[in-house]
């Protein structure tokens, strides 16, 4: 046994100090000193020993215990030391190296669209007005000559919160607000931008979108003056090329009414997919300001007239882009939003 206990150790020394893992080092500490381990297997046999041998052997295995478990002591300590040392040079940073920016982000589409067509009609001399988007009903629909029993009013699904109490359908009220705020027959150029709200949802219609409403009101202002604004403002946004068409409509809050058409932005007017062959795509409605909306804020339409118009913004961005669906705008799908 003692000879036993001799190559043991000789092994054991040998051994764990080539261990090159904690893992490894682990399976010599059970071959050697676990329950089923080669020195337990000669401690067990230490009993069938005669009572001379049996303290001596004894003591031999509890000495060569101590002496492994220091070894394997040892062993683990310099395992965690080349252990930590090889992480710190792993995340060791070089002062030397260029930096790394930030990943940033970029406006929305529709931001950009926004942002242009602000910028068109401020060229122009336009103010920028906005309201708020919880508006009453009065000036949402009863200033803007859309009595109660209107039946233009079932064309706007609209979202009430009461009776009286609405989510704005059009940015148009704030050109009523904005009428009942200055002087009587004051001179009035403004575009109020914003959200609006409609109960309808496909691939054209998003139950919340933006849009811009333009109003201008002074001493004789007429259909003309409507034509070359929107002219202008359609060849800034689409191209120098591109043509309009006005075509007879209906609004309640003005009169005579146009909806407005370009030559298609995709195919040049020839024909496509895009406008249906027609070679024309509608992008907003106008008119001439209705004698009862001026007088309904206190403006006398014998002495001022005025146009309006109103576009959505989706619908811009929309041409402007090439996209054919306007839920896009709102998936935050980051493959589609990197392209602008």
């Amino acid at each position: 046994m003692e000879q036993q206990l001799r190559g043991l150790r000789q092994a054991a020394f040998a051994e764990i100090p080539q261990a090159g893992s904690v893992e490894a080092l682990n399976d010599l500490r059970v071959r050697y000193l676990g329950k089923k381990g080669s020195l337990t297997a000669i401690l067990r046999g230490v009993g069938s020993l005669g009572p001379d041998e049996r303290p001596r052997i004894g003591q031999l295995v509890n000495e060569l215990r101590a002496e492994l478990e220091s070894l394997i002591h040892d062993k683990a300590e310099e395992l965690k030391k080349v252990e930590l040392a090889s992480k710190i040079a792993a995340a060791r940073l070089d002062v030397t190296l260029p930096g790394r920016r930030p990943a940033s982000g970029h406006k929305h589409p529709l931001t950009l669209t926004l942002e242009r067509i602000k910028s068109v009609f401020m060229r122009m001399g336009f103010d920028i007005v906005e309201g708020p988007e919880v508006e009453t009903d009065y000036f949402n629909f009863e200033a803007l000559n859309l009595p109660p029993d209107h039946p233009a009013r079932d064309m706007q699904d609209t979202f009430y919160i009461t009776r009286d109490i609405l989510l704005r359908t059009h940015t148009s009220p704030v050109e009523a607000r904005t009428m009942q705020s200055v002087q009587p027959n004051s001179p009035v150029r403004i575009i109020s931008p914003g959200k609006v709200y409609r109960v309808d949802y496909d691939a054209t219609h998003s139950p919340v979108f933006h849009q811009v409403e333009g109003l201008v009101i002074d001493k004789g202002i007429s259909f003309a003056d409507l034509k070359g604004t929107l002219e202008q403002f359609a060849k800034e946004i689409f191209g120098s090329s591109v043509k309009l068409r006005f075509r007879p409509s209906f609004f309640p809050f003005t009169e005579p009414s146009a909806e407005v058409d370009i030559s298609c932005v995709m195919c040049a007017g020839r024909g496509c997919r895009t406008c249906k062959g027609t070679g024309w795509l509608e992008i907003l409605g106008s008119g001439m300001t209705h004698p009862r909306v001026l007088e309904m804020s206190n403006f006398d339409p014998d002495q001022v007239s005025g146009f309006a118009f109103g576009m959505g913004v989706e619908r811009i961005a929309m041409l402007v882009y090439g996209i054919d669906d306007l839920r896009l705008f709102y998936d935050n799908d980051m493959r589609f939003l990197a392209q602008f």
